[in-house]
C-alpha cells in the first residue's frame, strides 16, 4: 500500500516524538467503544496512560453495537465527529469496501515488537483488512445460572434450545451472527458446512425455524452488560455474551454464573479510523493506535479483562489479573481446554450478507 502524506507525518514526527506531537494536537479524542467492563479495560490500560503522557482527554462513546449505521450516517452528512472507533473484524470489512474505513499502512503507523519484528507480522493473518488494527481475541459463548439448571449443568450449546431440561428465559443478541449458525448447528448442520447452507434461502428459513422453538423465551439484548445482569438477577436462566463480561461477572463480582464455552464463537475486535477525518485528526488518531496497540500495551489490557491480545509478542506477557492476582491465561477463550469445540467466523461472508440477513432477521423478529 502506498504511504499517505499523513501516514508518512506519523511515521516521521508524531511517533519519535509523542510529547512534541500532543503540543500541536487538539485535546480532545472521540474514540467509540463496547462500554462495561471491556471499556474499563481500555481505560485503564492506555486511555488513563496516554492521557498522562500526552494531555489528550479522551471522550469514551459507547457505541460501537451500532457503529456501521452510525458511520454511514455521519459520511452522508458530512458530519464525522468520531475519531477512532473499535468494531468487530467483519464490521471493519464492511467499512472499508464502503470506503468509510481509512486504509492504514500497518508498518509504518503501528509500533513494532520489542524484538523488531514488524507489526504487519507480529499480528499476522488477524490483520483481516487493510483498514482493520486488530485489538483482542474474544469468544460469544453462553453464561447459565449455576442454582437454575438442575443437578446436570449444560456442556452443549442446543442447551440453548432444550426448553424440557432447561425451563426458563434465554438471552440472544439482536442480531443473525452467531445465533444462525449456532440454530442450524443444533438442527444437525456440520460446522464445516455451517454457510454453505446459511447462502441458501432454505438455509436461512431453517436456521429461523430452529430459534421460532425459543423466540417466545428469548430476552433480545444489545449491549453486551445486559446478559449477565439478567444472569445476576435470576431473570434468564442462560444467555451469550462476550466471554470477558462473563469473567467479570464470575470472577470480579462473585456471581452464582457458570461458563459454557462449547461452540464458543471465536472473534476478533480492533480499530478503524473513519472516513473523512481532517488531517489534524487524523494524525491524532494514528498516534493514539501506535500507542494503544503496541506489545505492552495489548497485554496490559489482559490485566482487566480475559480477551486475548491480538499480537503474537504480547502473549507471553499476560500475567495475573491486576487487582485478583489470578492468572489470567486459563480464563482466555484460546486456552486449550476452552477451545474443544470452537466455532470461527467467515469475516468475509458475513461482510458480504451482513445487510442482507440482518433485513431477514429483523422482519422475523417482527413476526
Amino acid at each position: 500500500m502506498k504511504l499517505t502524506k499523513l501516514s508518512a507525518l506519523v511515521a516521521s514526527t508524531a511517533l519519535c516524538a509523542p510529547m512534541a506531537m500532543a503540543e500541536d494536537m487538539a485535546n480532545e479524542l472521540t474514540i467509540v467503544s463496547w462500554g462495561g467492563s471491556y471499556s474499563a479495560s481500555q481505560k485503564n490500560a492506555y486511555h488513563d496512560p496516554y492521557t498522562a503522557e500526552t494531555g489528550v482527554k479522551i471522550i469514551n462513546d459507547e457505541s460501537s453495537a451500532e457503529a456501521v449505521a452510525k458511520i454511514r450516517a455521519m459520511n452522508e452528512a458530512g458530519n464525522v465527529t468520531w475519531d477512532v472507533v473499535d468494531v468487530v473484524a467483519s464490521d471493519a470489512m464492511r467499512l472499508c469496501d464502503e470506503g468509510l474505513a481509512d486504509e492504514i499502512d500497518h508498518d509504518e503507523v503501528l509500533a513494532a515488537a520489542p524484538d523488531g519484528t514488524p507489526a504487519s507480522e507480529d499480528f499476522g493473518n488477524l490483520i483481516v483488512s487493510e483498514c482493520f488494527v486488530p485489538q483482542i481475541v474474544y469468544s460469544t459463548t453462553f453464561g447459565y445460572r449455576t442454582d437454575l439448571v438442575g443437578d446436570t449443568a449444560p456442556t452443549s450449546v442446543c442447551a440453548i434450545f432444550d426448553l424440557e431440561a432447561y425451563p426458563g428465559k434465554r438471552s440472544l443478541q439482536k442480531r443473525p451472527i452467531d445465533n444462525m449458525e449456532w440454530a442450524l448447528y443444533c438442527d444437525g448442520v456440520a460446522k464445516d458446512d455451517l454457510y454453505e447452507v446459511l447462502g441458501t434461502k432454505e438455509g436461512v428459513a431453517r436456521g429461523l425455524a430452529k430459534l421460532d422453538t425459543i423466540k417466545d423465551q428469548v430476552v433480545w439484548w444489545t449491549a453486551g452488560a445486559e446478559t449477565p445482569q439478567l444472569l445476576a438477577d435470576g431473570e434468564v436462566v442462560m444467555g451469550s455474551t462476550f466471554n470477558g463480561r462473563l469473567f467479570s461477572a464470575i470472577a470480579e463480582q462473585d456471581q452464582p454464573i457458570g461458563m459454557l464455552w462449547d461452540m464458543q464463537s471465536f472473534d476478533l475486535d480492533g480499530w478503524i479510523i473513519p472516513a473523512g477525518l481532517s488531517p489534524e485528526r487524523k494524525a491524532r488518531a494514528l498516534h493514539y493506535l501506535n500507542y494503544a496497540t503496541d506489545t505492552q500495551r495489548l497485554a496490559d489490557q489482559a490485566k482487566y479483562i480475559s480477551y486475548g491480545p491480538a499480537r503474537a509478542s504480547s502473549a507471553p506477557l499476560v500475567g495475573k489479573h491486576a487487582e485478583l492476582g489470578i492468572d489470567m491465561a486459563p480464563h482466555m477463550p484460546t486456552d486449550p481446554a476452552n477451545a474443544t469445540n470452537v466455532h470461527t467466523y467467515d469475516y468475509e461472508w458475513w461482510a458480504d450478507n451482513r445487510d442482507d440477513l440482518d433485513a431477514k432477521f429483523q422482519a422475523w423478529l417482527a413476526k
